[in-house]
């Protein structure tokens, strides 16, 4: 299932990419007890377009798998508080908290998604 990996690879690499040009969007959505929250959008940034060319690539999966699982499950908190708090991704829109609660439950999938990865691709 090399091309699916190679899917979650494009979209990992895509987000990676938009932390860099809407930063503030996604510093927004850094837990407010956070500090640095720059330095954190830039740091999952990186990782996320680091990621995103290894799967792309079909790459040290064992690496990609196990750095993507951490940076999901290192994210996670962030959507929990969009939907604590009703943030809507861009600032302005209207809050569905329908759609936010299922961001937070649709990560635990993600999660289980990147940690079979390396063996998937073996």
């Amino acid at each position: 299932m090399k091309w699916a990996s190679r899917i979650y690879g494009f979209f990992m690499l895509f987000a990676g990419v938009m932390h860099f040009k809407k930063a503030r969007m996604f510093m927004r959505i850094v837990p407010a007890f956070l500090p640095f929250k720059k330095m954190i959008v830039w740091i999952s940034g990186v990782v996320e377009i680091l990621v995103g060319v290894l799967l792309i690539l079909n790459r040290f999966m064992a690496f990609a798998s196990k750095l993507l699982t951490w940076l999901l499950i290192l994210v996670w908190p962030a959507n929990i508080y969009m939907a604590m708090k009703k943030m809507p991704l861009k600032k302005g829109q209207k809050p569905k908290p329908v759609l936010l609660w299922a961001r937070v439950l649709f990560q635990w999938p993600l999660i289980k998604w990147a940690e079979k990865m390396s063996v998937q691709n073996k």
